[in-house]
């Protein structure tokens, strides 16, 4: 369903901007009242002055320009975990990866 999407825009993006040969992971956390699911790459990672700016509607980082896409992958990850009445968080550092975190509410 739904979540599927969201998960194959995480790992695509996850694949996209990360060296060939480094390692990309998922975890699964379980707080009170959400699971958190983590993709976590080796990538490129996310300058600070971008991280609010990554979840919009064709945003692109002029450093990912040479990649294919149009800027719509996360824009609609969050909308869609939006509608779950969840929330995504993303840990990143430039050249250090990125950790997008999935939070979805118990049922």
């Amino acid at each position: 369903g739904l979540i599927r999407q969201v998960l194959t825009i995480l790992f695509d993006n996850a694949v996209k901007y990360s060296p060939r040969g480094s390692k990309i992971s998922m975890a699964v956390r379980e707080f009170e009242f959400y699971v958190c699911i983590e993709v976590k790459d080796e990538g490129m990672g996310i300058a600070e002055a971008e991280k609010a700016q990554i979840f919009g509607r064709f945003y692109r980082s002029a450093r990912v320009q040479q990649e294919e896409g149009i800027g719509i992958g996360l824009y609609l990850a969050r909308e869609i975990v939006k509608r779950e009445r969840g929330y995504i968080k993303v840990l990143a550092k430039e050249g250090k990866g990125s950790t997008f975190g999935l939070y979805l509410p118990k049922k």
